[in-house]
């Protein structure tokens, strides 16, 4: 008698091996979806971390992703910042603002120029028409234009008045300084060594600075000419120009001084711009 053998009922058998591309795909899309948004705001060195850890994962090597550059669109490699050292790169504003400030004062130290050597060329004419050679000399140099007068074109010995026949020199020159406003003005009075006490006058010191007063007096007796500008000092025997032991030194030391001061003063940038010192 043959036995009947029952057959256990299976479950049917779900073939689930489309999980995997599906899976990897999905890998793929947020991989794809990352890189998008990392590359809306590129940052160079998490970039590469990322590309290399991209490559590594699904390429065992290099590939695309190791050249950011590869990768970069047209709209991305214009927002990319300049290199510093990229010779093209455009100066700050500020570096704009002191060029033009160098360029404006370099501009004005050459007009500035021009004016003192016109006031020394009309005060030379000055002097060469009126025969006063011997009596006054002018310098130019790189911070001031100096007018020296010898002390016998203006006063009598020991004396601090103006004579009175050289009250039109300083009337002169008053006239020229006028026609350059913007220059400040030291008048200065220096003596030799030989010492003065006097009821009028104690000292040198006293002398010098007087001398240097009235001789501005006449001078501002120009309407036109601010007394703001000017500025009167004495030195006394301090500041010779010679040596005290002759006649002929201690007369060249006995002198009143006009000196025009430039307003830029740079020797650096003087000598590039041709400004030299001018006997």
């Amino acid at each position: 008698m043959s036995k009947k053998h029952r057959h256990e009922e299976h479950e049917e058998h779900v073939d689930e091996s489309w999980l995997i591309p599906y899976a990897d795909l999905l890998t793929l899309l947020l991989a794809l979806f990352i890189v998008l948004y990392s590359m809306n705001s590129v940052d160079v060195k998490k970039f590469e971390e990322m590309s290399n850890a991209f490559n590594i994962a699904f390429t065992g090597g290099t590939g695309l992703l190791t050249d950011p550059a590869a990768v970069t669109t047209g709209d991305q490699r214009d927002k990319q910042e300049p290199s510093p050292n990229d010779s093209t790169q455009k100066p700050a504003a500020g570096d704009d603002e002191k060029d033009d400030a160098q360029k404006r004062r370099e501009e004005l130290m050459k007009q500035e120029q021009e004016d003192l050597e016109k006031l020394k060329k009309q005060i030379d004419d000055y002097i060469k028409k009126n025969g006063l050679t011997s009596d006054l000399e002018t310098k130019l140099n790189q911070s001031q234009l100096m007018i020296t007068i010898s002390d016998e074109a203006l006063f009598a010995s020991g004396s601090a008045e103006v004579k009175e026949d050289s009250r039109e020199l300083a009337t002169s020159i008053g006239t020229m300084l006028q026609q350059y406003p913007d220059y400040e003005i030291i008048v200065s009075g220096h003596t030799d060594n030989k010492p003065i006490n006097t009821y009028l006058f104690r000292s040198n010191w006293d002398l010098s600075t007087s001398r240097a007063v009235r001789f501005m007096d006449i001078l501002l007796e120009n309407q036109q000419l601010s007394p703001t500008r000017f500025t009167a000092s004495g030195y006394g025997e301090n500041r010779p120009l010679a040596s005290n032991d002759t006649e002929e030194g201690r007369a060249k030391n006995r002198r009143v001084e006009v000196s025009i001061i430039r307003n830029y003063v740079d020797l650096e940038k003087a000598q590039e711009l041709k400004i030299k010192p001018k006997e």
